[in-house]
Parts: structure tokens; C-alpha cells; sequence
């Protein structure tokens, strides 16, 4: 009996402290609303894990209850093992859906087993889009989680996977860049048959459904739109890649790229578009 009694307050103790960690790391339902189905779980170290599911009847997706003006924003994500031909997996900021809207992606295009998973980066600017950069990723981005950032400040647009940066879209005077309209934030996983996978060649097998991809350590160090910047913007609104970052630009682009919009005249007859001269 004694031990019991001693027992129930240990117990107790842990119950509360293991709530104290999950409810420190929660962020899915303070900072998103949901759509689709969406589970949510704790790993080993108390981080709170979202679950995206794509099925025949519906994928899944959430999106911020902020909407921003620049800021750098980062999530770890491990995507669909095995066959995952068709889906796409997103964390991109949009303005809307308007003809006139702004957004940055990162897109993760399944594939066939065995074969890369490509991640295409695009950039829309007042309804203007077409400006991808597509690269085969050279991990296996199901393995493990893998952090992927977006850094949006007023001079350009960084991307980086796992602390390498792989692309920068510099703001040209004269040409369109996101800059006016306060932008959300989402992370969806949908059914992109028509598009994803060998331009829509490879379609989903619906066999191995449903799929998932899991989301964790989700972080937003930004301007939340008609309020202030949060302490120590500077760090992320003045950011350039220094010759280092150049570097890991580089050797993406020659090792990883398999798209390049400022390569592809046959898309653009009329010419290529003015930033790709100014690069």
C-alpha cells in the first residue's frame, strides 16, 4: 500500500510533465487551421508531428492563421516511402487565389520507386508565375526528416534544404516581386496526376493509399501583417547569400537542377522573361 502511494505521485508527476512538453511544442492548432485529414502525434523528444493523408476521396492540407510581410519560415518534413508517383507534398506562402496573386513554393513531385524526388521552386509576383527551378533531391527525403526553408525579405527570395541554400530570386527594379500583399502559410499533400510526375506520364497508385507525409519543428520568425517585426528581423530582412551560399547555389545547380525556366525558349518564344538576362 505504501508503494502504491508513492507510486501514484510519480505517476502523476510524469503525466504532467509529459503534458508540459507537448503543450510547449502544440503548434499545429494555435498557429493553423486544418483541412482534409490531418492526425496529429508526439515523437520521442515531445515534438508534436502533423500528419497529412491523401486518399481516393480527399487529400489534406493546413494554413496559417497569421498572414505575413516577409519573414523566414522553416519546417521539417519526411515524405512518402516507396511509390509515391502523382502526389505532390507543399509548404509554399500564397497571397490568395486571385488573378493578381503572390506566392512562394517549395513542391515535392512523387515519383516512381527508386527514381528522385524533384522539388520544384516557384515564384508568383501579381499573377505572374512560371519561374520554376526543379531539382532532383539526392537523399531519400522519406528516410528521415529533412528541414526546408524559405527566407522572403525585400530584396530577394532564399531556399534552402537542410541549411544549404539552392536557389536566390533577387528583386529587379522594374519587374514584379512579392512585396505588397501579406501572405499565409500552407503545407498541403494533393492528388497532381496531370502534372507531377514525368509531366503527368505516371499517375497514382491508388494500391498503396493512403499516403502520408509528416510535418515537425515548424518555426516563423516574420512580420505578421498590420503589426511589427519581430526582435531581430535584421538576421532574416537583410539576408544575401555571402560567397559560401553562392557556393552551395552552384553546386545545386550543377549537380541537382533538372529545370531551369530561363533555359527553356520553347516555352517562352517571345523571349525569355527580362530577369533571366539580369541574373
Amino acid at each position: 500500500m505504501a508503494r502504491r502511494s508513492l507510486l501514484l505521485p510519480l505517476l502523476a508527476s510524469l503525466a504532467l510533465m509529459a503534458a508540459a512538453v507537448a503543450s510547449a511544442d502544440s503548434w499545429l492548432y494555435e498557429k493553423f487551421n486544418t483541412d482534409g485529414t490531418v492526425r496529429t502525434d508526439y515523437d520521442a523528444s515531445g515534438q508534436q508531428v502533423a500528419m497529412l493523408n491523401l486518399d481516393r476521396s480527399s487529400g489534406a492540407g493546413f494554413n496559417s492563421k497569421e498572414k505575413y510581410l516577409y519573414g523566414e519560415f522553416s519546417i521539417q518534413m519526411k515524405l512518402i516511402a516507396g511509390d509515391s508517383a502523382g502526389t505532390v507534398s507543399c509548404f509554399y506562402l500564397s497571397s490568395g487565389d486571385g488573378d493578381d496573386h503572390d506566392e512562394i513554393d517549395m513542391e515535392f513531385m512523387g515519383n516512381s520507386s527508386g527514381q528522385p524526388v524533384v522539388l520544384n521552386t516557384n515564384v508568383w509576383a501579381s499573377g505572374d508565375g512560371k519561374k520554376e527551378h526543379q531539382f532532383d533531391l539526392w537523399f531519400d527525403p522519406a528516410a528521415d526528416y529533412h528541414t526546408y526553408t524559405i527566407i522572403w525579405n525585400p530584396t530577394n527570395i532564399i531556399f534552402k534544404v537542410d541549411g544549404n541554400v539552392i536557389r536566390c530570386f533577387k528583386r529587379y527594379d522594374g519587374l514584379a516581386y512579392p512585396s505588397s500583399r501579406p501572405m499565409a502559410l500552407h503545407a498541403t499533400l494533393w492528388d497532381g496526376s496531370y502534372w507531377a510526375t514525368q509531366k503527368g506520364k505516371v499517375p497514382i497508385d491508388w494500391s498503396g493509399a493512403p499516403f502520408v507525409v509528416s510535418y515537425r519543428g515548424y518555426s516563423a520568425d516574420a512580420c505578421v501583417s498590420g503589426g511589427a517585426c519581430p526582435a531581430g528581423s535584421d538576421r532574416w530582412m537583410n539576408k544575401q547569400p555571402d560567397s559560401a551560399e553562392w557556393g552551395t547555389i552552384k553546386w545545386a545547380e550543377s549537380n541537382y537542377m533538372r529545370y531551369d525556366y530561363c533555359q527553356d525558349g520553347w516555352r517562352f518564344p517571345q523571349g525569355l522573361p527580362a530577369e533571366c538576362s539580369r541574373s
